[in-house]
């Protein structure tokens, strides 16, 4: 393969006394810029996402490189008078065979240099601070402090408490002590409306006056107390004062506002997009960057001046991704316009140009690109993300075991209460304390009312 990229000349005479020049292969010199995480300085080496594909396109095609940072550190802009700079420049140039860095793919760069697929597609979106963006309010908000999982835990021991309170009070003798003649005041439904009642800490009578009851009264007390508590101060920091009334959730909203400046790379492509763009928005967008000079000289002030708060930084989504990745404070808005994707550079017309495209193309179908994209992307707020603002189940299970104990004490405190009566029965009736124990039981834990069925009889027999 002949080509002007890194190659030398060796001149061989012929017997004819001419001279002919043919091309020997040398290692291809490469150009790039230091970006995180596309390429990083480790100790003396270069290491990033760049350097991991372009050690698989070697590789893959079998060539030799030898890689350095770009002079001026501009990835390639054209000044008036048509000359470029930059990575664009340096292969313009014949200063490196091969640019290798997140550079977009453009009309205007395709017309100087050659430019592979894609290896990553990529759009413009916003960087800003969470704080500064208060999302739309709907309609069951109010339930955002608990996770699905602690309601449905909720829900499940306020029925339990409930047929909790309305054995105890069949069981225990202290709350109804004659079967008989009186009637159970601690029906199903009343004991579902005397829990509710503790739940909201208002109280329904008539109250316990067993020991056992008590004990689970007091449970589902203390129980109701802590998650009101937790709720409320869930409720509190998810809504807070300090959360902006300002609600951006594209560039329609960013044009429509002067409260946030916002601003984009100097001499970036997206800048370019913003100034050619014959949509309105986008056009104020531009105007008003052009007239408050907002623009950064790096993608690292641009973060950091979103990071401080009352800036909105224009830039590449998968940029914006990452710095979302990295700093768990910023957010990136879910609009995303100007598609577009990240090409290798090579000298125009070179023959390696399909080859490399050939080659990332193989890479993309092998899931390799999608593999790296997922290595060097990965975040560091998966941890804080995973604990969210929801109040989980597995939280709150202190509160749940206190309950769950406080209960099984409760019925087990009627239990022995019957049987204390029982024995006691059993006594002075002269009977075995097992079968007075089963009568009890049989009486106390019929569905329908023993009074009720005396009257019934007593009608039929009149």
């Amino acid at each position: 393969m002949i080509s002007n990229m890194g190659i030398v000349s060796l001149c061989i005479v012929l017997l004819l006394g001419s001279e002919i020049c043919i091309a020997a292969r040398q290692e291809l010199i490469v150009t790039t810029i230091k970006q995180d995480p596309y390429t990083m300085s480790k100790g003396s080496q270069l290491e990033g996402y760049c350097m991991d594909l372009l050690t698989e396109l070697a590789k893959k095609l079998g060539f030799k490189y030898k890689v350095h940072l770009v002079k001026d550190g501009a990835y390639g802009r054209q000044d008036e008078s048509g000359n470029w700079n930059g990575m664009i420049g340096e292969v313009v140039r014949g200063e490196a065979d091969l640019a290798v860095a997140p550079l977009t793919l453009t009309a205007a760069r395709e017309k100087a240099v050659g430019m592979t697929k894609p290896y990553m597609q990529t759009g413009i979106s916003i960087l800003l601070r969470k704080d500064i963006v208060s999302e739309e309010a709907g309609f069951f908000d109010f339930l955002s402090p608990f996770s699905g999982e602690t309601w449905f835990g909720v829900l499940i021991a306020y029925f339990v408490t409930a047929v909790c309170i309305c054995i105890v009070g069949r069981l225990s003798p202290c709350e109804w002590s004659q079967p008989e003649t009186e009637p159970n005041h601690f029906t199903l439904l009343h004991s579902l409306w005397y829990a509710a009642g503790a739940l909201s800490l208002q109280g329904a009578g008539p109250h316990p006056k067993a020991v056992s009851g008590r004990v689970i009264s007091c449970t589902w007390w203390l129980f109701a107390v802590v998650l009101l508590a937790c709720y409320f101060s869930s409720l509190s920091s998810s809504q807070g004062p300090d959360s902006a009334p300002l609600m951006i959730k594209g560039f329609e909203d960013l044009a429509n506002q002067d409260v946030i400046e916002y601003g984009t790379l100097a001499g970036s492509s997206t800048l370019a997009f913003f100034k050619n763009s014959n949509n309105p928005s986008y056009r104020r967008i531009y105007e008003h960057m052009e007239r408050r000079k907002s623009f950064v000289s790096s993608m690292d002030e641009g973060v950091q001046r979103a990071k401080e708060g009352n800036y909105a930084f224009i830039g590449e989504s998968v940029s914006l991704d990452l710095a979302v990745a990295r700093h768990c404070e910023l957010v990136r808005a879910h609009e995303v316009i100007g598609m577009r994707g990240y090409s290798i550079v090579t000298p125009l017309g070179s023959p390696m140009l399909k080859n490399l495209s050939v080659a990332i193309l193989q890479l993309s179908e092998a899931g390799e690109l999608a593999y790296l994209r997922t290595k060097w992307w990965a975040s560091s707020c998966i941890l804080d993300s995973a604990k969210g603002s929801s109040l989980r189940a597995h939280s709150m299970k202190g509160i749940f075991l206190v309950l769950a104990i406080g209960l099984g004490i409760g019925v087990l405190l009627s239990l022995f209460e019957l049987t204390s009566k029982s024995r006691s029965t059993a006594g002075e009736q002269k009977k075995s304390c097992c079968a007075v124990l089963t009568q009890e039981l049989s009486q106390r834990l019929r569905m329908t009312n023993t009074k009720g069925d005396q009257e019934t009889s007593d009608k039929n027999k009149a």
